[in-house]
């Protein structure tokens, strides 16, 4: 300990350290940093807001001394987002989120500076990967829940962030800290999203509906198709193929080029025209409401007009969709490596998974008990083609699942031929069977 006290380093620390700065800060002055660091608008939550209950956990897992969020909006540029051409969409995404990036890691910066420690998490990707596949989150912060707190506006039925002022065109960064600020933001007390239901007119797969639903599997398959999931699914194909002639076969060469072009320059949207489409927002209504007509003719044809590749899940309500509303747009079945690995991702996945429209005619009750390293039992309640998941066995079954976890996970790979797993007992099925390929209709893979 000596010898450390004695290095050069220390004594300058020593002779040279400044009063540690107290533990909260001017929230006027948080304000006009972030401002000033390139941020369109900013909130702050604190740690302990009913809000992150659901994310408070993961995120004092990676900084542990986390007492407040701030939450930071930067705008994109409105008719590159509207664009049928998604090359000049991805681009405005791409470049938003290293803007968005660079200004998360300058208010960070500036704060230890200061002498508060801050940590910036990606605005997308990267992201702890690894845990996705074991059934975490793999992103750090949920932006957009912090974001609602703050004050920078509400979700509108489409999933998307409406702030009052710059509507849906906009990306969200979070910088956790160590401090406390001298004023919170709170939620602001109205929902900008006109329901207008463009996004529900728009969308190629028809994954939000009318009255609210959001599909998140059918967004996930082709809008996230050269993301995570559908990425999977071309390295499998790409494997799988004897020779590049089995491969051709499978995947066409615009296909391959768009994948490279996403390892190259970023993974590309196939879609986002629920954002394309929204009127809503001071800075953007205008139009919307002077001529409705020209808005509808000049932003949101272009993109249902747009011939283009769909990809769908076979048997799933997107591929259904595609064909009953834009039967001039090609669907491609694939599978979009939303694959669970553990009971519990299992049940948590179902109500993404779950598609109304196969479900109809379908009302019964399943009781699941899982055996094995997850001792888990579940009730799965599928009527009027909606779904409730519940821990525990209620009610009467009309059909009782026995099964090993494991085998339960690897039958829902593929990777498990369920006629076996019944002969050996490693799955078991009291009731009728005619259910369990009801299930299956409900939550195709």
């Amino acid at each position: 300990m000596t010898a450390l006290m004695d290095h050069p380093t220390v004594k300058l620390y020593r002779e040279n350290r400044k009063p540690v700065p107290p533990g909260i800060v001017d929230a006027d002055w948080l304000r006009q940093l972030c401002l000033e660091t390139g941020a369109d608008d900013a909130g702050f939550v604190g740690i302990d807001r009913a809000e992150l209950d659901d994310q408070r956990a993961d995120i004092l897992k990676v900084f542990p001394r986390a007492r407040a969020l701030i939450s930071i909006v930067s705008r994109m540029n409105r008719e590159a987002i509207r664009s049928p051409a998604r090359s000049v969409s991805n681009l405005e995404f791409h470049h938003t989120t290293d803007h968005v990036d660079e200004i998360s890691h300058r208010i960070a910066a500036a704060l230890e500076r200061t002498g508060i420690r801050a940590m910036n998490p990606a605005v997308g990707f990267p992201m702890e990967t690894a845990q996705f596949s074991t059934g975490g989150r793999p992103w750090v912060v949920s932006h957009k829940p912090v974001a609602v707190a703050a004050g920078l506006g509400r979700m509108g039925i489409h999933r998307n962030v409406i702030h009052p002022r710059f509507g849906n065109y906009i990306l969200l960064g979070t910088v956790v800290m160590e401090a406390e600020v001298t004023a919170y933001d709170h939620p602001i007390d109205y929902n900008p999203c006109l329901e207008c239901k463009l996004c529900v007119a728009a969308c190629p797969v028809g994954a939000i509906s009318p009255d609210g639903y959001f599909n998140g599997a059918a967004c996930y398959t082709h809008n996230y198709r050269e993301f995570q999931g559908g990425f999977t699914d071309w390295v499998a194909i790409l494997t799988d193929s004897r020779n590049s002639r089995e491969y051709g076969k499978k995947v066409s060469r615009p296909e391959t080029v768009s994948m490279w072009q996403s390892l190259s320059y970023g993974a590309n949207y196939k879609s986002a025209y629920c954002m394309a489409v929204c009127p809503a927002g001071e800075d953007v209504i205008a139009p919307f409401l002077e001529n409705r007509r020209e808005y509808l003719q000049d932003v949101v044809k272009p993109l249902q007009d747009k011939v283009e590749t769909i990809y769908v899940v076979a048997g799933s309500d997107a591929e259904a969709h595609v064909a009953h509303r834009f039967p001039h747009k090609k669907t491609k079945q694939v599978h979009n490596g939303l694959r669970p690995s553990t009971v519990r991702t299992f049940l948590e996945g179902l109500p993404i998974a779950f598609q109304p429209q196969q479900s109809g005619g379908v009302n019964a009750v399943y009781h699941f008990t899982f055996t094995g390293r997850e001792n888990v039992k579940a009730t799965l309640t599928i009527r009027d083609r909606k779904l409730k998941v519940e821990r525990g066995h209620k009610g009467n079954a009309d059909l009782s699942v026995t099964a090993d976890g494991e085998t339960w996970i690897k039958f829902l790979a593929k990777e498990q031929n369920l006629v076996l797993a019944l002969l050996f007992r490693r799955i078991r099925i009291k009731g009728n069977p005619r259910l369990l390929l009801a299930f299956g209709r409900c939550f195709p893979s």
